[in-house]
């Protein structure tokens, strides 16, 4: 059994034919700049959470707030959503063991969205709205991999 693959661009009927070979040459960059651009936005989150940089409370303050919240373990769980976002928007950005890193971001953001469920769906007021576009960007990396411009790639390894 053969698994279809993705279309050329001038096979996939477009409107304007003539910018297949456009489309197929900025394809893999369109890739690596959703990924690069994934990755690095997840990182001052971590920061924030790990160091208190960018007026994040670091792991004592992000405990704090996980435990007035409800949650049990608040020091080991800011301790772990500070790595999935900094180690892991890292490991995204650069193409590295990216389908582990970005599922674990998946699964965090999955978190995060139920957590903002409350507060509706717009993230000027707290909403999921950030959660689920970046749960989903990562989502994407989790079953897609990195990419052709990745360390992934050139190793010849990924899970």
């Amino acid at each position: 059994m053969s698994v279809q693959t993705e279309q050329p661009a001038k096979d996939r009927g477009l409107y304007l034919p003539f910018l297949a070979p456009v489309y197929e040459r900025l394809d893999p960059l369109a890739f690596l700049a959703l990924r690069v651009a994934t990755g690095l936005l997840l990182v001052p989150h971590g920061a924030q959470k790990l160091f208190g940089w960018f007026g994040g409370g670091g792991i004592a303050g992000t405990a704090g707030w996980l435990e007035s919240v409800g949650y049990q373990a608040p020091t080991v769980l800011a301790l772990l959503i500070g790595l999935v976002e900094f180690v892991g928007g890292l490991l995204i950005a650069f193409g590295l063991l990216t389908r582990p890193a970005a599922a674990a971001t998946a699964v965090f953001m999955a978190f995060a969205v139920s957590f903002h469920l409350g507060n509706g769906f717009f993230w000027t007021a707290r909403g999921y709205e950030y959660p689920i576009l970046w749960g989903l960007a990562a989502a994407f990396f989790a079953i897609k991999g990195a990419g052709a411009y990745s360390i992934d790639k050139k190793i010849g390894r990924e899970i």
